[in-house]
């Protein structure tokens, strides 16, 4: 008799909310770590465990997960390579990211990428379990730090589409602008960011290659959207 694989038990308990997981972790230690921690508790229901991307990249279209944790240092296809492969496809599918440290480009670049959150491996059992059912219920599980990283880009954007002029320059250029257009002149700009004069110039020069003005106003107009 042929014996329930893991997606068969998935259907045979029809009746209960089970959360659907795939692992992608090529150590396999701490892949078995985990699987065996999901399939201790009969909240989940565990659909596939991957040492590489390939290998899930392959398969998990024939076993689609509700939520992966998807290590972001992979061998051959990286982690994030295999989020923007995926993520597409199956757009529902929840991806935590899972690293060793919180390394704010990789992390960022994943959730850019359509990670939900992510996970360092030191978190605890019932740390796990809480970042799956955070995901699953609409949540993001990730630091604060992390966090303000995402709202500044997506304030950028923001400003970018607005006034795709002010996302040319720098955040200090942009601050060196706005006190232009309070009318404050060269010295009382260096003392209020604390720069020299020549510091001073040389940010108004490039706020004018950017922007291809020649004066203070023309720079204020340009980004404001008022006419001279």
């Amino acid at each position: 008799m042929r014996l329930p694989s893991n997606t068969d038990w998935c259907n045979i308990v029809k009746n209960r909310l089970m959360i659907k997981v795939s692992i992608v972790e090529d150590d396999c230690e701490t892949r078995t770590l985990i699987s065996e921690l999901l399939k201790s508790d009969s909240s989940y229901c565990l659909v596939g465990d991957y040492g590489t991307a390939e290998d899930y990249l392959a398969c998990f279209a024939s076993h689609l997960p509700d939520v992966v944790i998807l290590d972001i240092h992979l061998p051959g296809i990286s982690g994030i390579d295999c989020l923007k492969r995926a993520k597409p496809l199956y757009p529902d599918i929840q991806y935590i990211m899972f690293t060793v440290f919180e390394d704010d480009e990789s992390v960022f670049e994943s959730l850019k990428a359509g990670a939900t959150g992510y996970l360092l491996k030191k978190t605890s059992p019932s740390g796990i379990f809480e970042a799956i059912e955070s995901v699953y219920s609409g949540g993001s599980p990730m630091s604060p730090l992390i966090a303000r990283k995402v709202i500044t880009s997506m304030q950028k954007t923001a400003i970018a589409k607005a006034n795709p002029h002010v996302a040319l320059l720098t955040a200090r250029e942009n601050e060196i602008l706005q006190a232009l257009a309070r009318g404050l002149r060269y010295k009382e700009i260096s003392d209020t960011f604390f720069i020299s004069m020549d510091t001073v110039r040389s940010h108004i020069r490039k706020i004018y290659e950017k922007l291809q003005v020649n004066s203070r106003i023309e720079a204020v107009n340009k980004t404001t959207g008022r006419h001279s």
